[in-house]
């Protein structure tokens, strides 16, 4: 019905479900059962997606090895299946890495914010410039 959290009751006219920010939420049943359905937990693990943006001017190969070799040694990431580091597409600035170690349903979130901050500390160590985003010129 729109809506994702963690199911709580399921009723006869009613599924109760509490919301990623702790709302409690009713949807009507025939929303529900007409309605697609992901469930997030089914699943011994989930996939988490974050990018890396870098310059133009950095080795693309060797930030790609360093990441996979930071986002393996996040806690609660999963060793298979491995963690994907890949170019995602090229940008003015320079090429977009998406970076997507696995994870279980319970470790999500810290994993998500693990990795964004392993991303910077790895960049930063690396002595990688920040891309330069490229002036718009505006007409007057």
């Amino acid at each position: 019905g729109g809506v994702t959290g963690t199911v709580k009751e399921l009723g006869l006219f009613g599924t109760t479900i509490v919301t990623m920010d702790n709302v409690t939420t009713i949807i009507g049943n025939n929303k529900v059962l007409s309605d697609s359905i992901q469930n997030f937990s089914s699943l011994p693990v989930r996939r988490v997606d974050c990018t890396a943006k870098v310059a133009n001017s950095v080795d693309v190969k060797d930030a790609m090895t360093r990441l996979r070799t930071a986002v393996a040694a996040i806690p609660n990431v999963a060793a298979t299946p491995a963690p994907d580091v890949e170019i995602l597409h090229f940008t003015p600035e320079g090429p977009l890495l998406c970076v997507r170690p696995y994870t279980h349903t319970d470790n999500y979130w810290q994993v998500y914010f693990d990795v964004n901050q392993m991303i910077a500390k790895t960049f930063a160590a690396a002595g990688y410039p920040v891309p330069e985003t490229p002036l718009v010129q505006r007409r007057v």
